[in-house]
C-alpha cells in the first residue's frame, strides 16, 4: 500500500520546481524514454521529508535516483547514506544508478526500474 502522506518542507517547492525545469541530461533521457510513459504514475522531482528525490513511484515506494560525480565523494556517499536511511523508515526503497548506467546501459536500467516497480507492487 502506498505511503500517500509523506512528510515534505514546502519550501522547497521551487527548487523542485527549478530542478525539473534543469533535469540534468540522464534524467532527461531517462523521464522522456521511460518514465514519462510508464504504465504507474512517476513523479519527477518530488519533495520527500527534507529532500528532492530525481524520481519517486508512490504506488511502489520506489525512489529512482540517478547519481553524478558527487555522490562518488566521502560526503556524497554518507549523504546519500543517511538520505536512504530516512526514506527505508517510510518503506521507501531507494534505487541509484549512476549517470554513466543511463548513458551506456539504458535498457538494462529500464528494466531493473520495471522489475523492481512490479515486485514492490506485489508485495502484500
Amino acid at each position: 500500500m502506498p505511503v500517500t502522506n509523506l512528510p515534505y518542507d514546502s519550501r522547497l517547492n521551487e527548487r523542485a520546481k527549478d530542478l525539473r525545469r534543469k533535469m540534468t541530461p540522464q534524467e532527461r533521457k531517462l523521464w522522456y524514454a521511460f518514465l514519462r510513459t510508464y504504465p504507474v504514475k512517476i513523479y519527477k522531482q518530488r519533495v520527500i521529508k527534507f529532500f528532492v528525490v530525481d524520481f519517486y513511484c508512490a504506488e511502489a515506494r520506489l525512489v529512482i535516483e540517478l547519481d553524478g560525480s558527487q555522490h562518488y565523494t566521502e560526503q556524497g556517499k554518507v549523504y546519500d547514506e543517511e538520505r536512504s536511511a530516512i526514506m527505508e523508515g517510510y518503506g521507501i526503497e531507494v534505487l541509484r544508478f549512476s549517470n554513466r548506467e543511463v548513458n551506456q546501459q539504458f535498457d538494462a536500467v529500464c528494466e531493473r526500474i520495471d522489475e523492481r516497480i512490479r515486485c514492490r507492487m506485489a508485495e502484500p
